[in-house]
């Protein structure tokens, strides 16, 4: 009934049995009890290995656990190339209230950004699965919008930000003046001087 899915919930397994929903949460317990099933959070589950039809794919899981969202920030900034660490958690971005859930297959935070924030994304395909992921640039502004405190170029350097090529200054301007905050402002101006710095390096023989 659910082997085609990657993931589902109390309310789809209600929906497609006919069993009473005292009963299936009863069933539900005792099969995550006996490792049939993973729960992802309350009322969300997985197959295990030997019972799924459909791999799953942990980035995949990020806007799947808690909707609407998109991953964004670091866990992008990664994914793109433009910081050197591998970053382990899921970070996103939410309309909703920030929430953290760890399960198997890893630990997924949720920050909160305004509905008028909450656009820059797109569908990139991994391993066979569709995820939902920030452009590079929101990607960057998600963390300056949701972090707290000044960007100065002294904490923009400490990014220590690689490929810079790949953010476009233009799409970098548009999502700023989109957001239309002083904060956002300055922090753009920040980013600008210190890409500025480092291509007055580049000439220097």
């Amino acid at each position: 009934m659910v082997r085609p899915l990657p993931v589902f919930d109390l309310a789809t397994v209600v929906q497609l049995s006919e069993e009473r929903r005292e009963t299936i949460v009863q069933q539900l317990h005792r099969f995550s009890k006996a490792g049939k099933i993973i729960p992802l959070r309350r009322g969300m589950y997985a197959l295990a290995e030997p019972y799924r039809k459909v791999p799953v794919q942990t980035a995949e899981l990020a806007s799947l656990i808690y909707r609407p969202s998109y991953l964004s920030e670091l866990w992008a900034l990664s994914y793109y190339g433009l910081i050197p660490e591998a970053v382990p958690v899921f970070t996103s971005v939410s309309t909703r209230k920030p929430r953290r859930f760890q399960c198997e297959f890893g630990e997924y935070r949720y920050k909160n950004v305004k509905a008028s924030v909450f656009f820059g994304y797109t569908a990139v395909e991994l391993a066979g699965r569709k995820v939902i992921l920030a452009t590079p640039e929101k990607a960057l502004v998600d963390l300056w919008y949701c972090s707290k405190g000044e960007w100065t170029p002294e904490r923009m350097r400490e990014m220590r930000i690689s490929n810079a090529s790949l953010i476009d200054p233009r799409a970098l301007s548009s999502i700023v003046d989109r957001i239309h905050k002083p904060r956002m402002h300055r922090a753009l101006s920040a980013w600008r001087q210190i890409r500025s710095d480092e291509d007055e390096g580049e000439l220097i023989p």
